[in-house]
């Protein structure tokens, strides 16, 4: 056996049970072994009867004291009841559709029950507690991995799967890949990974756990770094760009029905600077800006600038939505000008696919806007010259270094210009985009209002039902829920511990809103008379597409939504910003929700809904509250949660809405993130292909890691 060992290959994985491994990404032993625990159970700390509140989750060290008894009820389940007791006092225990416990429990036998105590009228029970005998000699272990499931996969058959699969590659003396040299892990006290494995899965304590997580977390940022670097001396080698001395954007200017604030004139100038230096040297710019403050206009000057010197330009944005958005007002303004584009997404046409891919290797097509699809092979451009991409893309980095070895096929190094959809701190801009130029939309359009913000709890919520209905009735109304449909997934009881950094005990106290059923809520119960429209990643893209054109022609009156309308989305119309557990979003998530209302003349309000107590959840909230400025509240994420809300977590939920999708890092550690890139660029500076035998397994698991961030 080893790492590349397919999962069924282990015994007891039959062909449907691997079916349910392959749904969570597990399909070799390797990947079987980095499925990390969520969360630990502390079953070491074993807590008194009669010392313990109503509702605790926790372990209780019982002797059994009466004969387990089975009961058939009315339902046709059956229950099983026994009584055990510690020193302080004695507790019922009940088990549902278990008749088989009674031969497990005997008389006098001493076990350790975990599970929820509940405390009625002095009487002490647990409902199917989990069990674990006491055996002389044999120690129970303190800290009990949960990991995260799909449907008919079960703690146990995954507990037993990895431990088997790791005691087998130990018994077979197989050599666990490492791929940091000997001095990386003593120079910043990482453990070697089989150590670090093992107490991952089989926990020693809660500090030899997070001494694991330590090397896991700064393995990926290693490979994180290792990936930026290369791909950073792949594009600062480019050469020969077009030189773009034709920058006159009179007639451009003369169409659009406003004025270039001071901020994008500044912008566009430095941009036409970059585009027309006499030393070919490719442009490599950062376009950072707040919500609103105008970056797609700097964007269609910089295509302009490229479409008159003779160059056809690419512009990638991160969501369909948008590119389509995009499209639809780009086009309008450049047909009066006489350049042609095109939108190319994964939903469009095979048809027009073909037709585009013709119009765009031909050069009839001078501007192409889309999404991953602009990465397609079979697009090939006659000279491109300026490739856009939005940095909010799932991993713009990578993308737009591929989408610049398509202009080198027709010769020459294309300009690139990356927009920023957060305001990014510059302490973060500097170590994710230090081979760029920025430059810095720090001032809003006139006309754009300020949107006031409040936080309320659910105690308000039949008010805020009324300020709903009240906005729905002559404009428009967002709500934005964290997660699409509800999960019975709890998390009661665990160590507050996570690769992400989340506090686990700070969630559990608020139940989540979940688009689907509160969207079918609000339509059938609530607002029947009000068209109600539900959109989440989740839907096919034409899906999409048609609630957003129902929304933005007034059609829906009220749209529920996942954070697939985080950035770029704009409906002037729309003027009340509802979020619902606001807890669960960062800081600068949270502003860019904010930022999708308050584009049009009347005045806007944001809400954010949150019963959280926890003081770190109530800080942030207040930040919003106090703030509009995106710069500011940029800073405040950074400092409170780290750079982790720009590229949101490992797990999926609300935060995670279209960014950087780490397994276990979420760059919240600036001095870690630091010493990564250090120590990648320390390495590539003497090995730049990784070819050296030392750094042969960082590479193999930075292109697994590009891969997967890709596809995630």
């Amino acid at each position: 056996m080893d790492f590349s060992t397919p999962i069924g290959a282990l015994p007891g994985i039959g062909k449907k049970r691997c079916e349910l491994f392959y749904s969570l990404g597990i399909r070799d032993v390797e990947e079987l072994l980095y499925h990390f625990p969520r969360a630990y159970q502390n079953r070491g700390n074993v807590l008194s009867l009669a010392m313990t509140p109503d509702g605790t989750v926790g372990s209780f060290v019982m002797t059994v004291a009466t004969k387990p008894q089975t009961f058939m009820l009315k339902n046709r389940k059956q229950i099983t009841k026994f009584v055990a007791f510690d020193d302080s006092g004695k507790c019922t225990l009940v088990f549902f559709n278990q008749p088989f416990v009674k031969d497990i429990f005997h008389i006098g036998d001493e076990f350790r029950f975990y599970g929820k105590l509940s405390v009625k009228y002095g009487s002490r029970e647990m409902s199917s507690p989990v069990y674990e005998p006491i055996v002389s000699g044999k120690k129970l272990p303190d800290l009990v991995p949960v990991y995260p499931l799909t449907e008919g996969l079960t703690q146990k058959l995954l507990k037993s799967s990895t431990e088997l699969a790791f005691n087998t590659l130990k018994a077979e003396g197989y050599a666990f890949p490492e791929i940091f040299p000997s001095y990386v892990l003593k120079k910043y006290g990482l453990m070697p990974i089989e150590e670090a494995l093992y107490e991952i899965h089989f926990p020693t304590d809660a500090e030899m756990v997070q001494k694991a997580r330590m090397r896991f977390v700064f393995e990926e940022l290693y490979a994180f770094a290792l990936g930026l670097s290369m791909a950073k001396r792949q594009i600062k080698k480019g050469g020969n760009a077009l030189v773009m001395d034709n920058t006159d954007l009179t007639e451009f200017l003369k169409l659009l029905p406003y004025s270039l604030t001071g901020a994008q004139s500044r912008s566009v100038s430095e941009i036409a600077a970059d585009l027309s230096n006499g030393e070919g040297r490719p442009m490599n710019r950062l376009l950072s800006g707040d919500v609103g403050s105008g970056k797609t206009v700097c964007a269609a000057a910089s295509l302009y600038i490229a479409v008159k010197n003779g160059a056809q330009g690419a512009f990638m944005a991160p969501t369909e939505i948008l590119a389509t958005q995009h499209y639809n007002e780009l086009s309008v303004l450049f047909d009066k000008l006489g350049i042609k584009c095109a939108l190319l997404t994964g939903s469009t046409s095979a048809s027009e696919k073909r037709r585009i891919c013709e119009g765009v290797a031909i050069g009839d097509i001078n501007i192409v806007i889309g999404t991953h699809a602009l990465l397609n092979e079979k697009l090939s451009f006659e000279r491109l010259g300026l490739v856009i991409t939005d940095e909010q893309h799932r991993f713009g980095v990578r993308q737009r270094s591929s989408l610049a070895e398509k202009a080198k096929k027709t010769g020459g190094s294309p300009h690139i210009l990356v927009m920023s959809a957060t305001p990014i701190p510059r302490t973060l801009a500097l170590i994710l985009y230090g081979d760029l130029d920025v430059s810095v939309l720090d001032e809003l359009p006139p006309g754009r209002k300020t949107v006031d913000t409040f936080l309320v709890d659910e105690s308000y919520r039949e008010r805020l039902n009324g300020f709903i209905r009240k906005n729905a009735t002559s404009n428009q109304v967002y709500i934005v829920c964290p997660t699409v449909e509800e999960s019975e997934d709890s998390e009661e009881g665990l160590l507050p511990f996570d690769f992400t950094g989340e506090d686990i005990e700070e969630k559990e106290k608020t139940k989540l809103q979940s688009a689907v059923s509160l969207a079918e809520r609000l339509q059938n119960e609530v607002f029947p008379d009000i068209p109600v429209g539900l959109i989440h990643g989740k839907m096919k893209s034409a899906e999409k597409n048609r609630v957003m054109r129902d929304f933005e022609q007034n059609k829906i009156k009220i749209l529920v939504s996942t954070t697939v309308i985080e950035v770029g989305v704009n409906v002037p119309n729309a003027v009340l910003m509802v979020i619902e557990n606001a807890e669960r979003f960062g800081l600068s998530q949270l502003h860019q929700l904010r930022g999708r209302v308050g584009r049009g003349a009347d005045k806007s309000y944001c809400i954010l809904v949150s019963s959280s107590n926890g003081e770190k959840a109530q800080n942030r909230l207040k930040v919003m509250c106090s703030t509009n400025n995106g710069y500011k509240i940029a800073e405040a994420d950074l400092e409170q949660r780290g750079p982790g809300d720009f590229f949101p977590n490992s797990r999926g939920d609300a935060r995670q809405s279209g960014g950087i999708h780490f397994r276990f890092a979420n760059l919240c550690n600036m001095d870690l993130l630091k010493k990564a890139f250090e120590e990648a660029d320390c390495v590539l500076s003497s090995d730049i292909t990784l070819s050296l035998p030392e750094n042969r397994g960082a590479k193999e698991y930075m292109q697994k890691l590009f891969a997967r961030l890709q596809n995630s």
